[in-house]
């Protein structure tokens, strides 16, 4: 099994247990106040799966390469946090897509997202052949763009009125960091 150790004393990123798998479906489909969508792309209209489906899908998605997991969880003193995840946006000129999420509203605002998702970037370009790596975001995540940018990442684009979120119009922000950029951040 994967660990990501010494990110701080508490957290980490591992890979995804079965018990991690289920708190992971739980706060993406189940949680009944939701917080996280509030942020986390609430303009993207999710298909609900069945855990069944959920699980085989996890499965088919688990590796960018044959070691390199596309998904990690984020655990705090043992405790599931949220996920940090991958996914090739074009393979051919080596542009991996990237995000993270922190579930438990308790955890935000504490710094921890800035340090795990730093790391996570580390891991993906020590692991990958990456070229690039990139977010996606709406205007009015501005923790997420904090995060980004501490973790190297420059805005690249701005989609004026790209997103709607709750019949409001707000801008796409696409922000990224090169290789060579890491290599010397």
């Amino acid at each position: 099994m994967l660990k990501l150790e010494n990110i701080n004393k508490k957290t980490r990123l591992e890979e995804l247990n079965e018990d991690d798998l289920n708190d992971y479906y739980y706060w993406k489909y189940l949680d009944p106040l939701q917080e996280a969508k509030n942020w986390n792309g609430p303009y993207i209209e999710e298909k609900h799966f069945t855990f069944t489906e959920f699980e085989k899908n996890y499965r088919e998605s688990k590796y960018l390469y044959k070691n390199t997991l596309s998904t990690l969880a984020i655990k705090y003193e043992d405790d599931f946090l949220g996920v940090v995840t991958s996914y090739w946006k074009d393979e051919k000129s080596r542009w991996l897509e990237c995000g993270i999420v922190i579930y438990k509203n308790t955890k935000w605002e504490k710094g921890l997202g800035s340090q795990v998702f730093k790391e996570w970037i580390n891991y993906l370009f020590k692991e990958t052949d990456a070229n690039r790596i990139g977010i996606s975001t709406w205007s009015g995540n501005i923790r997420m763009m904090k995060v980004a940018n501490k973790a190297g990442m420059i805005e690249e684009a701005r989609i004026r009125k790209g997103r709607v979120v709750e019949g409001e119009f707000h801008d796409g922000i696409q922000m990224g960091i090169l290789r060579e950029e890491w290599k010397s951040f």
